[in-house]
């Protein structure tokens, strides 16, 4: 019965403070709390998304401004003013009004094909 009672008093927190009892029944709770999430599985991982969902990543280039990466599939094509200005309409929910510098189609190292956008804030 002893092995029971003890058991039974670690379960009902019945030691005091300061006691070996006690420190014993802090440190299982402490080895269960860092050493679990390694032995199981809780599933408590965050979700993997996408590097962006829009299609259009948005960095700077050091003098002002603004460099933009836009699919290719976003844009239909056509001249150079038609490009542009489905290039502008893509870019400006994204950073409000601005102004083209300059563009450019290039491909990314898996092969697909995007636009890179130099892009001024307008003031």
């Amino acid at each position: 019965m002893g092995v029971f009672n003890t058991i039974r008093s670690y379960v009902l927190w019945q030691h005091e403070r300061g006691t070996l009892h006690y420190d014993i029944m802090v440190t299982l709770i402490l080895i269960f709390i860092f050493f679990s999430p390694r032995v199981i599985n809780f599933n408590d991982k965050p979700a993997a998304l996408p590097p962006h969902r829009t299609g259009v990543v948005v960095s700077s280039d050091g003098a002002g401004e603004l460099v933009y990466q836009i699919e290719a599939s976003m844009v239909a094509g056509g001249d150079d003013a038609a490009v542009r200005g489905q290039l502008q309409r893509i870019i400006e929910p994204v950073s409000g009004e601005v102004s083209i510098v300059k563009y450019e189609k290039v491909s990314d190292t898996g092969g697909a094909q995007e636009y890179r956008v130099w892009a001024k804030r307008k003031p």
